[in-house]
């Protein structure tokens, strides 16, 4: 009974609140450093500018106070931004451009004399600072969440299939903070009170969650789409949760559409949820396809004397030839040459179908092995820090690939896809990933199904962004990569 109870509402709120306290004062800090450097920028003496009372309470009172006055118009302060999504660096950054039109709009009604240069380099760097110690908090929180600190308890309440589904997927991301201690199912799935399910205790039946919530403190109740809880009975248990602290979340049936595709609209008089079609060409397209090429030309430029250096690595190392090229599925099905560095030994393909029968490390469609015979000793290094897939910036150049997309299967692989594996295909497949930032080749074939799916339904450049920024991690991290 203690282990299924978790903190309790009272100290959940007390580290969150403590968590908020802290970054209103890292946020007066920003701007105060902010200040103080756009106070530098501006030209004049630069003791001249510090030793007038004008500017002094400008830094020290003005910019702060205005900061975090913006900060919490824009609801960057509000539990459900934090800690998880890009949602809170959005609306620092909105902060930051509203607050810059407004004053640039005040000086101009008003012809009130501000320094010009001092908030156009003020404001944009605190707006750097901002998001840089809350990313730095957030990582923290994260770190804090994996060792089991700063959870919130949970239940899943649903039918077998998605309570599996779901737990599965809580214990792949436990920086998200749920810690499931239960579910509830229907009756004709309990058997009796006392059964377990995928490890889980079943705590009670769908009429009971609000029992279950009070008697276990529960933070969390997270509902799968069922028959049994429609419109009405899930109207009745969200009035019901409202005489508790749990929060309550639905798990909507399309599960892998979110973001920027999915909106509330009241249509005769019912709020529905709308579903926005996944884009795959047009403008947006052309715009990825654009920052694709140009952003591999400018790399290509960049890392010309690693390119040249690992080329001569492989060609003094090893013989056969410098680059590997092999056939691959890619957009609408088309096969395509891959470029990579070759790692192994040559005719390494000749011999896969042996090893495949000896031993198959990556999942029940993909053959890995972790200590590949077939690897060269540089091919090891290479391979571990995905350095061997560099010179696919030349199939990005050539419109072959993209630099974020899926993983680019091989014609034994796609003969095996599902219908939902198909999805992949109306993409280009990329040099990374979300599988790049997921585990790379730790990943199940369900699990890369899953991830893939979720790219192409919810593609867009500012998520092609943050995949590129965490790739960097993942790469350093050598995590899963064999």
């Amino acid at each position: 009974m203690a282990r299924l109870r978790g903190e309790g509402t009272k100290a959940r709120r007390a580290w969150r609140g403590a968590y908020v306290r802290r970054l209103v004062v890292l946020d007066v800090v920003a701007a105060l450093v902010a200040g103080f450097v756009g106070m530098v920028a501006e030209t004049g003496p630069v003791t001249q500018r510090f030793s007038d009372a004008g500017s002094l309470a400008l830094v020290l009172l003005v910019l702060p106070t205005l900061w975090v006055g913006a900060m919490l118009a824009l609801r960057a302060y509000e539990e459900r931004f934090l800690w998880i999504g890009s949602e809170e660096f959005r609306r620092v950054f909105f902060a930051s451009a509203t607050l810059l039109a407004s004053l640039g709009t005040l000086s101009w009604a008003f012809r009130l004399e501000l320094a010009r240069g001092f908030v156009i380099v003020a404001l944009p760097l605190a707006a750097l600072f901002t998001m840089g110690h809350r990313l730095i908090q957030r990582r923290w929180v994260h770190r804090q969440r994996e060792n089991g600190q700063f959870q919130q308890t949970a239940i899943v309440v649903g039918h077998r299939g998605g309570v599996q589904a779901l737990h599965a997927q809580i214990n792949r991301e436990a920086y998200h903070g749920y810690r499931v201690i239960g579910c509830c199912v229907p009756d004709d799935h309990r058997g009796d009170v006392t059964a377990t399910f995928d490890g889980l205790p079943v705590l009670g039946a769908l009429d009971q969650v609000v029992d279950v919530v009070k008697q276990y403190q529960v933070d969390t109740v997270a509902v799968l789409p069922s028959p049994e809880l429609d419109g009405p009975a899930l109207r009745q248990l969200g009035w019901d949760l409202e005489t508790t602290e749990a929060e309550l979340l639905l798990a909507p049936a399309v599960t892998e559409v979110a973001g920027p595709r999915v909106r509330i609209r009241p249509i005769a008089g019912l709020p529905l949820m709308h579903v926005e079609r996944p884009e795959f060409r047009g403008v947006r397209r052309l715009l990825k396809t654009t920052f694709d090429k140009t952003a591999a030309s400018f790399g290509i430029l960049l890392i010309a004397p690693l390119l040249i250096g690992l080329a001569l690595a492989v060609k003094l190392t090893s013989r056969g030839p410098v680059f590997y090229m092999h056939e691959r599925i890619g957009l609408g099905g088309k096969a395509f040459k891959v470029y990579k560095f070759r790692s192994m030994v040559p005719d390494a393909d000749k011999i896969v179908d042996a090893l495949f029968e000896q031993s198959n490390e990556g999942n029940d469609v993909q053959f890995k092995m972790k200590r590949d015979p077939r690897v060269t000793r540089i091919g090891a290094i290479m391979r571990r820090y995905s350095l061997d897939e560099l010179p696919q910036l030349f199939n990005v150049l050539n419109g072959t690939m993209s630099l974020v997309g899926p993983r680019p299967h091989v014609t034994r692989e796609v003969e095996q896809y599902g219908f939902d594996m198909r999805r992949r295909l109306l993409v280009k497949p990329g040099i990374t990933g979300l599988w790049q930032v997921s585990g790379r080749s730790d990943l199940s074939w369900d699990d890369s199904v899953r991830i893939d799916v979720r790219y192409v339904e919810n593609w867009t450049l500012t998520f092609d962004l943050m995949i590129l920024w965490k790739t960097f991690g993942a790469v350093v991290r050598g995590s899963g990569a064999y």
